[in-house]
């Protein structure tokens, strides 16, 4: 996912979920901020950031906040690529779905499935599939934890898979890693127990839980390696 007219700057801070202020070369600006979750670790004020910049002169904002710097590690907080990047993926054949054993015929975004809505499906001859993708930018010492809030959503997803699962349907939630270089993803039961309760469940009922990390530039993100998914003997904190 290749993102156009990249410019750096210095965050400020931000007054609501989808609006942050940042200063770039003095000028301070109003920018947009495509990840609805807290980020307390990431928008810090005085961390560089990387902003791309709108063509549409009828945008509110000419600004979008794409990245971020912390510390040493560059970290990709578009909450809204990560679905494109598991598309793109399927498209070219550099993500293999386990299980799916046979050709791809059919890739579509969003598709309907009982009361939740997934973010890709896929067909093959004999073999259809749900896919429910979340991005992942909480990183503590390396291991990689989500949510970063409750998301009572995210359970109702988790939940709706194994029905489907149930139903005949192949399986996967892909915890998109916006980052390289990670020890391994666990859910946060610290901020949500009841979303690590449900993706064990959700394991013992046969949903492919999957992780994948990324090749982050600062104009540019790619799904990269499998990472390792640790549900059981979690810290109970």
């Amino acid at each position: 996912m290749k993102y156009k007219k990249m410019v750096e700057a210095k965050f400020i801070e931000r007054p609501n979920r989808f609006v942050a202020y940042c200063d770039i070369a003095g000028q301070i600006e109003k920018v947009h901020v495509k990840n609805t979750g807290k980020c307390k670790e990431l928008l810090v004020p005085g961390y560089t950031v990387y902003l791309e910049e709108s063509d549409n002169p009828n945008r509110q904002t000419k600004y979008s906040l794409i990245a971020v710097k912390k510390g040493d590690r560059l970290i990709n907080m578009d909450s809204q690529v990560t679905n494109k990047m598991v598309y793109e993926s399927l498209e070219d054949k550099s993500l293999v779905l386990p299980g799916f054993d046979e050709e791809i015929t059919l890739i579509k975004p969003e598709k309907t499935y009982g009361n939740s809505r997934f973010d890709v499906y896929v067909e093959g001859k004999t073999k259809k599939a749900f896919i429910e993708v979340k991005g992942c930018t909480l990183e503590i010492d390396g291991v990689i934890k989500f949510p970063d809030a409750k998301t009572e959503r995210g359970v109702k997803h988790v939940r709706e898979l194994i029905e489907a699962r149930k139903d005949g349907y192949l399986t996967y939630i892909i915890f998109v890693i916006q980052m390289d270089d990670v020890l391994y993803f666990t859910p946060n039961v610290k901020m949500h127990k009841e979303f690590g309760d449900v993706l064990k469940e959700a394991k013992d009922n046969g949903v492919n839980i999957l992780a994948y990390d990324s090749i982050v530039d600062i104009d540019n993100i790619k799904l990269n390696k499998p990472v390792k998914v640790i549900l059981d003997d979690i810290k109970r904190e």
